[in-house]
């Protein structure tokens, strides 16, 4: 049964807030309603936040203390498996948003448990994935914790039926808002990247150029010089970068910045979402391109055609998992562990050139596992390596089933 408006009344609840109109007008309700509201917010490096205390400032004349939840480091950890797994999404861009729902709930919802809260409030949408993200995880975190989502209530929806209305509340309550002017499009943002999308993107006819990138250039404006990135891995994991070790979170910083100003991780598409309907997205996440194709070179280099067939399998079903608001389920764990397999021998050292958007191969060493021979690949020395004679018996038994299907007319 779904929670409502009337239903707060002496509930304690936990409001997953990001300091905006909508957050602001939840918060003061729920608290005219006879909720004792306590707000929780993500530290998830947010590139376009300059100080995550601004949150808790921005709700304070709401009359509400804000609880700011670290969580920088399992965020750079789910970046860094998402990498492993080279699991992107619907037309190929890294899913930000679905893998910082997934920690962002988790780690919130524990915060939430320790401070007594019996009901989570979220501010998605009834139209969108994350509220289906939300609800899931609360349910897998805290199966005992209700969940009220407002913008799914027919009654605060006839109440606040747009900005204007909610500023207007606000005002009574002696809080300052203003309604803004049309956006040309929302976005949503942590340390793996940025979505864009709604207002102005919602028409096919709108060019994915009107967004203005937060981490990085248009390919037309990046340097007119290609910048040389080396980067090193140990099984599957980035460890270090231009030769300097980082931490997992510091070496996505940098990876942002250096690949945000070649104008990389720049992507459109219209992806299908968890309810059914299309979504039409523009996205940013330079680092995440930056490790993930320097990565490929090394799986390219350790595994064989089946194994890649398979490990292509499993990335595409992480990929549809972390979207579905399904990372930390048992299947997807499963996965994940099958990746950590391909990934034992992916130890190696990738350098590359970024330009305009493009990555450049430049050299690929230290990989022990290589499966690739020059003396095996050359078109030039028939004395070491593969014996192109040997080839002989190999061509002659394919013939025998092409000429099977011919005899059959099998063959169109």
């Amino acid at each position: 049964m779904a929670l409502t408006l009337k239903d707060m009344k002496g509930r304690k609840i936990g409001i997953c807030v990001s300091g905006g109109l909508d957050s602001k007008t939840i918060a003061t309700r729920l608290r005219e309603a006879g909720a004792k509201v306590l707000c929780f917010t993500a530290d998830l490096g947010q590139p376009d936040e300059k100080d995550i205390r601004d949150v808790a400032k921005k709700m304070a004349p709401c009359g509400v203390e804000t609880v700011i939840v670290d969580i920088r480091k399992p965020m750079a950890e789910a970046c860094f498996q998402v990498i492993k797994a080279e699991a992107t999404y619907d037309g190929g861009y890294w899913n930000s948003t679905g893998i910082g729902r997934a920690v962002t709930t988790r780690e919130i919802v524990k915060a939430m448990k320790k401070r007594g809260i019996d009901t989570l409030v979220h501010g998605a949408t009834g139209r969108g994935n994350d509220q289906m993200r939300f609800e899931r995880y609360t349910n897998q975190f805290a199966p005992e914790m209700n969940v009220y989502a407002p913008w799914r209530d027919a009654d605060l929806l006839k109440e606040f039926p747009g900005r204007t209305q909610m500023c207007e509340y606000l005002a009574k309550h002696g809080i300052v808002a203003f309604p803004g002017g049309k956006k040309r499009y929302s976005t949503d943002c942590n340390i793996a990247g940025l979505s864009h999308e709604a207002e102005d993107l919602e028409s096919l006819k709108t060019p994915m150029t009107i967004v203005e990138t937060t981490m990085g250039a248009w390919p037309m404006t990046a340097p007119d010089k290609i910048e040389s990135v080396t980067i090193k891995f140990e099984q599957g994991r980035p460890v270090a970068l231009n030769g300097k070790k980082l931490s997992p979170f510091d070496l996505i910083v940098a990876a942002n910045t250096i690949g945000g100003r070649n104008g990389l991780g720049l992507s459109h598409a219209l992806e299908n979402r968890i309810i059914g309907t299309k979504s039409r997205g523009v996205y940013e996440a330079p680092g995440m391109e930056l490790l993930g194709q320097a990565l490929r070179y090394v799986y390219q280099a350790v595994l064989d055609r089946r194994g890649t067939d398979l490990f292509n399998q499993l990335s595409r079903f992480i990929a549809n998992q972390v979207y579905d608001g399904r990372y930390f389920d048992l299947s997807t764990r499963a996965a994940f562990a099958a990746i950590d397999t391909f990934a034992e021998k992916a130890t190696g050292t990738v350098k590359v050139g970024l330009y305009k958007g493009n990555i450049l191969f430049q050299s690929l060493t230290g990989v022990k596992a290589s499966l690739y021979f020059e003396e095996n690949a050359s078109m030039e020395d028939a004395q070491k390596g593969l014996n192109p004679v040997s080839s002989q018996g190999y061509a002659e038994i394919q013939s025998v089933e092409a000429r099977s299907m011919a005899k059959a007319k099998q063959v169109p």
